[in-house]
């Protein structure tokens, strides 16, 4: 999507623009035109220069095993811990794959565990309050707050997660009784300034810049209101003039209130056998069509251009006629196709000549007079039936193009699903006037895309062959994910994290909570212990517990959300997952250990450290080639490099 911002198109997507900004921006700079699709991954690129993109994400990606070094030596003081959580990255195939693709995954990444190093770099620096690398480290936590937050919005978990850490730290500085009330304020000030304000500041920056870049029509447009539109280069609402109030016999558009919905739309295409009556569908599609087009037309009469031009008013009795199909709009006493509650919604009849069940009084709120175009909020109340025309939001299966689903509400009340405005209107016998005056303010152009964007998101419905998982399908490994390639004739990358690092990182979990829950007990309880086992105790319970919120806070709320969900979802809580292993090997070896000599169990430490890293380092060797492309047999054929390695029947390389 770096391709739109080249070419300065509007475009819509489900996430924040931060991280197409930046692919953009290292397109533009290395040369790379704007002109390539981007489908999918593993497309060929042809003759077009992708590198500069590749080439960042690749080097955002790089930095996850520095970072995750620098976050675990700083919470464990131990240098093999960190070295262990650096090899589990390094190592680990998912990573690399994610990051050797032109994907937003990496940079997402780099952010989260950006936030991370500069939140326990800033405790590190407690004892010097107010110093410059103090403010330095506070600072570019917020920063990359904004930054996870801006290329996706569950870059939330990494937000919360250093706002439960920072709540934890002020509530430790209030009861310090060595110091002042002013004190304290100062310190509360400084977090609100460098973790709300600044990330706040900078996030509201990346929208100016999206929308100021994004200046041109393109096929994100009717996602929007009439009113954003507006604003566009292009779009037909641009600076455009038209009639200002309705007429019969003009030609409209009929935009639904109800944010993402899309415009009233009907095609030549029937309703299935068993879904309602047999008639012409009608549905909402977002993007401007002729198929959009109905015509405004009296009840009983048909329109006559020679007769004086006379207005619609509130509680006129209108008929609607599709434009491109002659048949009316229409409802009826049979169930909707997926909202089961309400009145389906078709077209019927033939050029314009239908039945009463084509009659619909149009209500203009507010304003008891003429319909105003684009100003005006209408309702369409169906005669017959008494429902209210509306859309639900819900996606029509296939057999209806996946459009938006129109359906005749029963329920009489003010709601922006049955609420609709006149968009683009043509009337040949009516003087135009400017509609420069709708152009949004920047604030309200920002609401209205994080609404759309986050009801799209919720929406998401799978492609056709698209691979989804579950959440529980991800620590275990379950399924992967073709990058490229199919047959054994193909060049194949297939993403799936090396199953030795992962399933080492879900035992440890299960370690993990045995030791954290004996740590507890003991420490509660005041058993004798050697101050050796103390420190690694607390060192499990803190530093650990830290690592432990943030795996869960990436990986938890997934089980909640209705959207669909992929693989690729779980890979900031692996971050997490394979950095509390390596403090969770760390103590664990010391633990063993401290049964034997000193020198024994020095010995013993570092043997199971260095055994850890060689299991590692040998299982990167057998399945580096997920990564890095495979060509030949499969891996169930004998004669495939991969033979002997699909451990699961679910994987599929």
């Amino acid at each position: 999507m770096g391709s739109y911002y080249i070419n300065r198109t509007f475009f819509f997507d489900v996430h924040p623009p931060l991280g197409k900004i930046l692919i953009g921006l290292a397109g533009h700079v290395s040369g790379y035109n704007g002109s390539f699709s981007f489908q999918k991954p593993g497309q060929n690129y042809e003759t077009h220069n992708y590198m500069g993109m590749r080439g960042f994400c690749c080097f955002l990606g790089s930095f996850l095993a520095p970072f995750a070094f620098f976050i675990v030596f700083e919470l464990s003081q131990s240098l093999s811990a960190a070295l262990l959580a650096a090899a589990l990255i390094i190592f680990d195939t998912g990573c690399i794959t994610l990051s050797q693709y032109i994907l937003l995954d990496p940079i997402l990444m780099f952010f989260i565990l950006g936030a991370m190093l500069g939140m326990v770099k800033f405790h590190s620096c407690s004892d010097r309050p107010f110093s410059f690398i103090w403010w330095v480290w506070l600072s570019l936590t917020g920063l990359n707050l904004a930054g996870a937050l801006g290329v996706k919005f569950v870059g939330l978990f990494v937000v919360i997660l250093v706002g439960v850490n920072t709540a934890k730290d002020l509530w430790k500085l209030l009861g310090d009784l060595t110091l002042s009330m002013a004190v304290v304020l100062q310190h509360l000030a400084a977090r609100v300034l460098c973790l709300i304000f600044f990330p706040v500041c900078l996030y509201t920056l990346i929208f100016a810049v999206h929308f100021a870049v994004l200046n041109r029509s393109g096929p994100g447009d009717g996602f929007f209101s009439s009113a954003f539109q507006s604003r566009l280069i292009g779009n037909n609402l641009h600076n455009a003039s038209m009639p200002e109030h309705l007429a019969y016999g003009s030609t409209v558009t009929l935009k639904s209130l109800r944010t993402a919905a899309g415009y009233l739309h009907s095609h030549w295409h029937l309703y299935p056998e068993g879904v309602g009556a047999k008639q012409q569908q009608v549905t909402t599609y977002s993007h401007k069509d002729q198929n959009n087009l109905w015509i405004i037309k009296k009840q009983n009469s048909d329109y006559d251009p020679t007769s004086p031009v006379e207005f619609v008013r509130h509680g006129d009795i209108i008929r609607l006629e599709h434009m491109v199909t002659g048949r009316n709009l229409h409802s009826h006493q049979r169930e909707a196709p997926l909202t089961k509650k309400h009145l389906q919604v078709t077209a019927y009849g033939t050029n314009g000549t239908g039945d009463s069940n084509d009659y619909w009084r149009i209500d203009v709120l507010g304003s008891k007079s003429k319909v105003k175009v684009l100003r005006s909020q209408i309702r369409l109340l169906h005669i017959s039936t008494g429902c209210l025309l509306g859309s639900t939001g819900k996606a029509l299966p296939k057999w209806g193009w996946e459009q938006g689903e129109v359906t005749c509400s029963p329920y009489i009340r003010e709601n922006p699903s049955t609420l609709w405005n006149v968009e683009d209107h043509e009337n040949p016998r009516l003087a135009n006037i400017s509609m420069s005056i709708l152009k949004p303010t920047f604030l309200e152009t920002l609401l209205e895309s994080h609404i759309v964007m986050l009801r799209a998101n919720s929406g998401l419905k799978p492609k056709e062959h698209e691979v989804t998982s579950r959440p529980w399908h991800w620590p275990i490994n379950y399924q992967g994910l073709r990058f490229s390639g199919v047959n054994a004739t193909d060049f194949r990358v297939y993403l799936l994290g090396n199953p030795v690092i992962w399933w080492l990182n879900l035992v440890c979990l299960g370690i993990y909570g045995i030791l954290g829950i004996s740590a507890f007990v003991s420490l509660q309880r005041g058993v004798s212990m050697s101050e050796q086992v103390k420190e690694s105790y607390l060192l499990l319970l803190e530093s650990g517990g830290q690592l432990v919120l943030g795996w869960m806070l990436h990986y938890f709320p997934f089980y909640f959300m209705g959207r669909i969900l992929y693989f690729h979802h779980y890979f900031p809580a692996m971050l997490f997952s394979s950095m509390l292993s390596s403090v969770t090997c760390s103590v664990l070896l010391k633990l063993c250990s401290r049964f034997l000599c000193p020198t024994a169990s020095n010995f013993m430490y570092m043997a199971g450290v260095c055994s850890l890293h060689l299991i590692i380092l040998y299982s990167f060797y057998l399945f580096h080639p997920l990564s890095y492309g495979m060509v030949g047999p499969l891996a169930d054929s004998q004669d495939s490099p991969m033979f002997g390695l699909r451990w699961m029947e679910s994987w599929d390389f």
